[in-house]
């Protein structure tokens, strides 16, 4: 399975973003920790981050089943990984920029 997953936002302004997409959409959104917000339905999620050192233009996410083995069909198809694998709450990703330079990342759930 590769599906996206996620997109990750971000932004100035979380409690003005947040309040703009609950407003605009009706989403309900998660907080987890002063900079960031996402919503949670199980479907194609949105993350906003207000983190100055992380995001800075939107970010798709594609969920698998390995981690590993995606890791290595990106490398060799020929993706740079431009953020090695972490944790974060509910798995681990890595980040790549594919040959056109769009950066993405991939993750895996626990």
């Amino acid at each position: 399975m590769a599906r996206l997953q996620y997109l990750e936002m971000p932004t100035g302004d979380l409690a003005a973003s947040r309040a703009f997409y609950t407003a605009a959409f009706a989403w309900t959104f998660t907080g987890y920790g002063p900079d960031y917000a996402a919503t949670t339905t199980g479907d194609t999620d949105v993350g906003l981050d207000a983190g100055a050192d992380r995001v800075t233009r939107p970010l798709p996410v594609i969920e698998v089943d390995d981690l590993a083995s995606v890791q290595a069909a990106v490398e060799r198809a020929g993706g740079t990984i431009t953020v090695p694998v972490f944790a974060f709450p509910g798995g681990r990703r890595f980040h790549f920029r594919d040959p056109d330079g769009h950066e993405l990342a991939v993750m895996q759930a626990d």
